[in-house]
């Protein structure tokens, strides 16, 4: 069931189901009870969100890039589920590339073989170096096959610096932390404020724990991120959307 936060900023999660990974980093889809996972393994949602503003049909993170069962980009299919036409999206935020969350970014035609941007009419902002790392990297975290059409995409907005502001509604920042060049991002409506922590802020029960994760390339780091984003969204009352929570997508601080 999903229970958006409506006004005035509309936040749908787009779930494309659970999954278990361990060190070969491969998301295999996992449906049974957590305590019988894969030995070496997690359980983890893989989850992007859609934020409708007032002029803005904003996607955060693509999700793996998978075809549903009719054939369909999953992403597009939980686009449409809710009733929003996946060629209405204006932007696409992205947190970092790893594979699960930069799968969607394009598709490969299943007749033709041919690669498509999967939203053609929105811009695409991204890390320039998280780019250029991601094309150089030879972890398995990583398809440069998914992401190399950007180049030849002429709505990409490439972000070279730390921190920045996009047309006053989304604010961005480099973390680090999960990966060299992890970037977070606030979106602010009027009074309200939504914080996308993607890999640095995965889950509700990290941001009230001291927890550091192994899968980090700094978990202390990625540690001391997240105290201070509970503490500031409690006195601020931000909507904190979670990526990989198999129970709660969004968390509404009050």
């Amino acid at each position: 069931c999903v229970n958006p936060y409506f006004y005035p900023m509309r936040i749908y999660p787009l779930s494309e189901g659970n999954f278990s990974i361990d060190s070969t980093k491969v998301f295999i889809p996992f449906d049974g009870d957590i305590q019988n996972r894969p030995p070496g393994s997690i359980i983890v949602q893989v989850q992007p969100f859609v934020v409708v503003t007032e002029k803005d049909i904003i996607l955060l993170d693509t999700g793996l890039g998978y075809f549903n069962n009719q054939g369909i980009l999953q992403i597009h299919a939980n686009l449409m589920a809710i009733g929003i036409d996946p060629s209405s999206v204006t932007k696409v935020f992205l947190s970092h590339l790893h594979k699960d969350h930069s799968g969607g970014i394009s598709y490969l035609h299943p007749q033709h073989q041919e690669r498509f941007i999967s939203f053609p009419y929105a811009t695409y902002y991204i890390q320039k170096s998280e780019y250029d790392l991601a094309l150089q990297s030879k972890s398995a975290s990583y398809i440069s096959e998914q992401i190399q059409i950007l180049e030849a995409f002429s709505k990409v907005q490439w972000l070279t610096q730390e921190e920045g502001v996009i047309e006053d509604l989304i604010h961005y920042k480099i973390t680090g932390g999960h990966s060299l060049y992890h970037q977070v991002c606030w979106i602010k409506e009027q009074e309200d404020i939504l914080f996308f922590g993607a890999d640095v802020a995965p889950q509700l029960q990290q941001m009230k724990s001291r927890f550091v994760a192994k899968y980090d390339l700094d978990g202390k780091l990625a540690m001391e991120w997240r105290q201070k984003w509970w503490e500031k969204g409690q006195e601020e009352n931000w909507t904190f959307a979670f990526y990989h929570d198999i129970k709660v997508p969004t968390y509404k601080a009050l």
